[in-house]
């Protein structure tokens, strides 16, 4: 049976995307900052009938709460075939000049800096698996090359923390596939869509299953798959693969 690690999985896209892996024969790892929220979203699964499924304590924001997640998984499991980087942070939406510093450095510290500090934290089992998954789950906002496109459906939607972060993760995506060219990962970044959630306050008009259905997609790539890509079917409906 393959193993999955979700962080930020308590609720939302993380949660359906943990529902999915489920129902396709995975274990699952309910990453949630608040154990006991994500208890209660197992305890939910559980009545669902999909019974491979833990919590796990893990603040992406923390570094000693991250090695204690680390250590802990360790102990339970030899390998881990997935790991979705789901936990993530919009922050005030602000343009570039009317963003204080702080609010950079606290959405950066959970959409990037959180993520590399997970990705690392469990390398090592990830190398166990004979076909690791690593899936950064990013947004269309994250695309430079649309945001300097006029013509783009979103070229008004500025958010200056919160695009800079997830622009940054895209780019620790690209380096991190190139680092791991030539090995049995896949590593890849998903945008799940303009998606109705309480991270919107359910504005977007996509779908919570829709959304986890592309994030699932990456996380169960075949032999064949291809890595270092960047997935958007809101940016690029014909093709599903966006601009950087």
């Amino acid at each position: 049976m393959k193993t999955a690690l979700i962080t930020g999985a308590n609720k939302s896209i993380g949660f359906e995307t943990a529902r999915q892996l489920l129902q396709q024969g995975y274990y699952v790892y309910v990453g949630s900052r608040d154990i006991k929220k994500g208890e209660e979203a197992v305890s939910q699964l559980k009545l669902e009938g999909l019974n491979n499924v833990a919590p796990i304590e893990i603040d992406v924001d923390n570094l000693e709460s991250v090695q204690a997640a680390g250590t802990l998984l360790t102990k339970k499991i030899k390998v881990l075939d997935v790991l979705i980087n789901n936990a993530g942070i919009s922050g005030p939406m602000h343009p570039a000049l009317e963003t204080d510093i702080n609010i950079f450095r606290q959405v950066f510290e959970t959409n990037f800096f959180g993520v590399i500090t997970v990705t690392q934290t469990f390398m090592d089992l990830l190398k166990q698996s004979a076909a690791p998954r690593i899936v950064n789950v990013t947004s269309g906002l994250g695309s430079l090359t649309l945001h300097n496109d006029p013509t783009w459906k979103y070229y008004g939607v500025k958010p200056a923390g919160y695009v800079s972060s997830k622009a940054a993760l895209n780019a620790y995506t690209i380096l991190l596939a190139n680092n791991l060219l030539n090995t049995p990962f896949k590593v890849n970044a998903v945008d799940p869509g303009y998606t109705a959630t309480d991270f919107n306050h359910h504005s977007g008009p996509g779908t919570v299953p829709d959304a986890a259905t592309r994030v699932v997609k990456a996380a169960t790539l075949g032999q064949d798959g291809p890595t270092g890509q960047f997935f958007s079917d809101d940016n690029a409906p014909d093709t599903g693969i966006s601009p950087w």
